[in-house]
């Protein structure tokens, strides 16, 4: 109630110092009505919709339904309107062509779409509608989601929190001119998996990066120190202090990596600092304090998300990132797009990469459904007991072995080492550009090199079969099921079924990492190769569009988990549950 109060405030404060100057200046220009009078009409309806969710209404979910269906309608109305008013001026002008009704006409096609959806998820009787109904129906469920959506708002008001002393217009000359470049790339790259912003050198620029990578180098001492290996076999006490080495680990790779960032970024060469400030310690620890305690409030967040919230926290802070650089993406290939086969110019996509682009979509989405889902199911007998005259057990179940056990994770892992070591062979090749061995080295870590991509398939084989051998432990199943008085059919428990257990896990963990090596490199470098820009093709077909389907995919089924176990429908009308999700 009081953040939807907040919510009309803001908008009645939009429309007194925003909108009505913006009304009466634009008089006369349609498409400068578009903006003030949709927030007029938006803040009125933001009213009413207050008014009636949380006053005339006791179902959370119709008021829910409510709110939605004004943003929808807000959305709505802007491409109805942006399209209607291009239409008649493109048919004003004469301009018949593609190119003069070709974006009218998406966005009268992207309104249709939103009512779709927005029909589909609440309006129409499907197992959406019912499962959105269950989560409103159990209270702790309906807390936890919103605890998680409100930290993540949380996350994306800090991402555009911009540090002191830079000159944003220049930056964001200086980020445009590189953003064709490998530098370009490369921090589009860094943005996707970290969940920062290095082009506007943001607050949160760092991302959640240097926590993935502190907890990296940690995961990998537990196997080979054995102090650390110790305090892990202690249970919780030795997983928190791990974890407290883990947080001072990325404090010191926070304050190292955003010293490099500041001496590259903001060198005065660029200008992309105010000249008072280009010689200033105070900025300089500011930025470089700023950038540190981003990342640590992102750490915390993620923590929080984890405890109190629904999903891996890390996991969903590098989604949200995806998500909302999606839109951009879509924006700028419809912008781009052509109606001839190959493109009318460089820059243009025709329709043969347009045509890739949703194949690779729905490749990539099926692929990361299917490998996320898979399982290989391992025949469990239980033994019978006699109690009396009764017969106990007996029964036949399945013991499921997920065939990618480690999820999205190995490629997040491998994508943050590959950028550990991209950044010091970008810096050789610049130091001794005379030498072959630097200018190797530049060539190969660059992202469409043909060593960069076998490099990052080899670790994301080494990253699964690493998380594999962190979290299954077969020794241990092996004697839960003889507690429990079950045993694999032809196999003495004991040694034998471990030993059976890990030579199963290892062969579908080689077919998992081959599968999840296969869709996130496959339609990246074939877009290279095609010259599909790398900000479309990696969120549109490639590696972000895995991250973003996977994470969501666990999202689901932790919701799922949480409805099932208070007896609540999952979101299969049929089955009640994720096909795939369990034994």
């Amino acid at each position: 109630m009081i953040f939807g109060l907040a919510l009309v405030v803001v908008a009645a404060i939009l429309v007194v110092v925003w909108a009505v100057p913006m009304l009466s200046a634009a008089a006369g220009d349609l498409r400068g009505l578009i903006l003030p009078v949709g927030m007029i009409l938006g803040s009125l309806a933001t009213l009413a919709a207050y008014y009636y969710a949380f006053f005339r209404q006791d179902n959370p979910f119709n008021g829910f339904r409510v709110i939605l269906g004004v943003l929808a309608g807000m959305i709505v109305y802007y491409f109805l309107a942006t399209g209607a008013v291009g239409l008649y001026e493109s048919l004003k002008a004469g301009t018949f062509g593609a190119a003069g009704i070709g974006e009218p006409i998406v966005n009268l096609v992207l309104a249709v779409a939103v009512v779709a959806v927005f029909g589909f998820l609440v309006a129409a009787r499907t197992s959406i509608r019912r499962v959105l109904e269950n989560i409103f129906s159990v209270p702790d469920l309906l807390k936890k989601v919103a605890f998680t959506l409100a930290l993540l708002c949380i996350y994306r008001i800090g991402f555009h929190i911009p540090l002191p002393g830079l000159n944003q217009e220049a930056l964001s000359g200086f980020m445009q001119r590189q953003s064709g470049g490998p530098l370009g790339q490369a921090m589009e790259y860094f943005a996707m998996f970290t969940g920062g912003n290095l082009q506007k050198c943001t607050l949160f620029g760092l991302g959640i990066m240097p926590y993935i990578s502190a907890s990296i180098i940690f995961q990998l001492l537990v196997t080979v120190v054995p102090a650390l290996e110790k305090l892990q076999k202690e249970g919780q006490a030795g997983y928190k202090k791990i974890q407290e080495y883990t947080r001072y680990a990325t404090v010191v790779l926070c304050i190292v990596q955003a010293i490099g960032i500041y001496k590259f970024v903001m060198n005065p060469k660029y200008t992309n600092l105010y000249p008072q400030y280009a010689d200033s310690i105070g900025v300089f620890l500011m930025a470089i304090f700023g950038l540190t305690a981003g990342t640590m409030f992102l750490m915390w967040l993620g923590e929080q998300i984890d405890e109190y919230g629904v999903g891996n926290g890390i996991s969903l802070i590098i989604m949200a990132g995806i998500v909302a650089r999606m839109p951009w993406a879509i924006r700028e290939l419809i912008s781009r797009a052509s109606l001839k086969v190959t493109g009318a110019g460089g820059d243009d996509i025709g329709m043969i990469k347009i045509i890739f682009l949703i194949a690779a979509f729905v490749f990539v989405v099926a692929g990361s459904i299917l490998i996320t889902q898979a399982q290989r199911r391992i025949p469990v007998q239980q033994a019978k007991h006699t109690r009396g005259r009764r017969v106990y057990g007996g029964q036949r179940q399945y013991l499921p072995l997920r065939v990618n056990h480690g999820g999205v994770m190995p490629i997040i892992f491998a994508s943050s080492l590959m950028m550990f070591f991209n950044a010091p062979a970008n810096w050789i090749a610049g130091a001794w550009p005379n030498n072959w061995f630097a200018a190797f080295l530049g060539k190969a870590f660059n992202m469409n090199d043909l060593v960069y991509q076998l490099v990052y398939v080899g670790m994301i084989f080494f990253f699964a079969y690493f998380w594999t051998t962190v979290q299954f432990r077969p020794k241990d199943m092996s004697d839960q099921l003889r507690d429990n008085g079950s045993f694999i059919p032809g196999l003495r428990p004991g040694k034998r079924t471990a030993d059976y257990l890990e030579r199963v896990m290892e062969r579908i963990t080689y077919c998992g990492a081959a599968f999840l090596a296969l869709i996130a490199v496959i339609p990246q470098v074939v877009a290279a190769n095609m010259g599909i820009p790398f900000n479309i093709a990696a969120y549109l077909g490639g590696t972000g569009l895995l991250i973003m389907v996977s994470v969501a995919l666990d999202v689901v089924q932790r919701i799922e988990a949480e409805l099932i176990m208070r007896n609540y429908g999952g979101f299969l009308s049929g089955g009640g549950r994720i096909k795939g999700a369990r034994g």
